[in-house]
Parts: C-alpha cells; structure tokens; sequence
C-alpha cells in the first residue's frame, strides 16, 4: 500500500503577514517549525511512516486561518476528534503561529478543513 491518499495539512495565520505586518520567511520557518515537530512527536505512526516512504510525492496543503481566534478553534475542533497536531507557539513571544496536523488519508481528515482557503500573501 503506498502513501497516495496520505496528505498533510498545514494552517498558518495569514495575519502575521497581513495584519502584524511579519516577514514572509519569518512565516515560512513557522510552518517548517511545526512540520519538523509534528514528524518527530508522531514519527512511529503508521500513516507516518507511509507518507515518508515516497518523498518525492508527499502531498501537502497549506491553508490560512485569519487570525489567532480561528486557528485556536481548529486546535479544539482537532482535540475534540482526536486528531494528531501539533500547534506551533513561537517563543518568547508566545503567540500561536501555525498548525500542522500528522500525515492521515485524505478522506480521514479532509472535513477539518474544508472552510479555510489555500494560504496566499
């Protein structure tokens, strides 16, 4: 069985950008900060360790949340559920910057997300 139908969602705030006035690399290093830690709490998970299996076809959706509120909302929604995240606090600042669910089949996982939108600047 290969990691086909296995997807990894990332939330940013777009606020920081558009509102808090942040770098766009500033933002990127959040999302990356949040993949790197989601793989590594998760790493022994089945879906996990497909999805690594084929890293040149790893399917990732980056989406935007406006602004804290709605990306602590998703945080809950995802708890909830049980569904495996991790929530990136950018330190020392402590503000809640990204969301990153563990790799899951598309159609497990899908319905979490389906109000917000693809992250542009």
């Amino acid at each position: 069985m290969n990691g086909s139908n296995i997807v990894q969602y990332v939330v940013v705030r777009s606020d920081l950008i558009k509102s808090l006035e942040w770098p766009v690399g500033a933002v990127i290093a959040q999302a990356c900060h949040a993949v790197t830690a989601v793989t590594h709490l998760f790493y022994e998970d089945e879906h996990t360790q497909r999805y690594l299996k084929d890293l040149d076809n790893m399917h990732k959706v980056v989406l935007e949340a406006s602004d804290e509120k709605n990306l602590i909302g998703l945080k809950d929604k995802l708890e909830e559920n049980n569904v495996k995240h991790k929530l990136w606090i950018e330190q020392p600042e402590n503000i809640p910057t990204c969301l990153v669910v563990k790799p899951y089949p598309k159609e497990d996982i899908q319905k979490y997300f389906k109000k917000f939108k693809l992250f542009k600047t």
